[in-house]
């Protein structure tokens, strides 16, 4: 009987990997807990509580849920397109799906600027038309948010539809399903779970958002300031509501982490 292999990282960890290591996690962790060691926890029940900052959590909680909700919409079935479509280009698309992902966020929001401000590529149009303006609005809000969040949950459904067996998708068409019907009644059940899981990362990203939305939607309390803008604003008056104002966004980032651990992290 042959033995079994043996598993990897059972040994001792050699110094010139350990050393880099243990200095990339304190690297990480470190701000992180100062961050913790400093923040006014005697006082953070008033700072928490002031109308200010209720006003920005709450405005960053709709906007973060609707962004998600359109990229959910949009963003599932440009996966399914990406997976399950051969067509010339698609690494082209999939690339420019992806841009948000490494572009810097303040050159985001000038791109919708760009197209969508008053004075816009499409933007004058639904001005001239429609008497729509999106920039510094709620709406330009929830716009600049979706741009940055919705590449995270079209990796994420694209990754699991091309780990599930499209056979099952197959058999429904030659039953006499539709393509729309077998994604709907057999694919769509299939993925809920990597379907879940980026619309959590794209909540978490959406809600973490800065540069694209104060270049598209400016900062003005109560419209268009979220959460991260006014941890921005309070830095530079108030430090220790910036900490709290840190800490609940820290709170929220955590909290995500342990929702999406069964999918991301395996146990030792």
């Amino acid at each position: 009987m042959t033995a079994p292999p043996p598993r990897p990282g059972r040994g001792g960890a050699p110094l010139p990997l350990l050393l880099p290591a243990l200095a990339g996690l304190v690297f990480l962790v470190l701000p992180l807990v100062a961050l913790l060691v400093r923040a006014p926890w005697r006082s953070m029940p008033e700072l928490l509580t002031s109308a200010e900052v209720w006003q920005a959590l709450r405005l960053s909680l709709v906007c973060a849920t609707a962004a998600t909700a359109v990229s959910l919409v949009l963003g599932v079935p440009l996966a399914w397109l990406l997976a399950r479509v051969e067509f010339r280009g698609r690494g082209l698309v999939r690339a420019l799906v992806t841009l948000p992902l490494v572009l810097p966020p303040v050159v985001g929001g000038v791109a919708l600027l760009m197209a969508l401000g008053r004075n816009g590529v499409v933007g004058r149009w639904l001005d001239s038309w429609f008497g729509l303006t999106l920039p510094f609005t709620t709406t330009g809000v929830v716009i600049a948010e979706a741009f940055v969040a919705m590449p995270f949950l079209v990796i994420s459904v694209e990754g699991t539809l091309r780990a599930a067996d499209p056979r099952y998708e197959e058999a429904a068409t030659t039953l006499g399903a539709s393509r729309f019907t077998a994604f709907r009644r057999v694919t769509l059940p299939l993925i809920a779970p990597g379907v879940a899981a980026g619309a959590v990362l794209a909540w978490a990203r959406a809600l973490g958002e800065f540069g694209a939305t104060i270049t598209f939607a400016g900062n003005f309390p109560g419209r268009t300031q979220t959460m991260p803008l006014a941890v921005y604003l309070a830095l530079q008056n108030d430090p220790e509501a910036a900490i709290a104002l840190s800490l609940v966004l820290l709170a929220v980032s955590v909290a995500v982490l342990a929702g999406l651990r069964d999918r991301w992290m395996t146990a030792s």
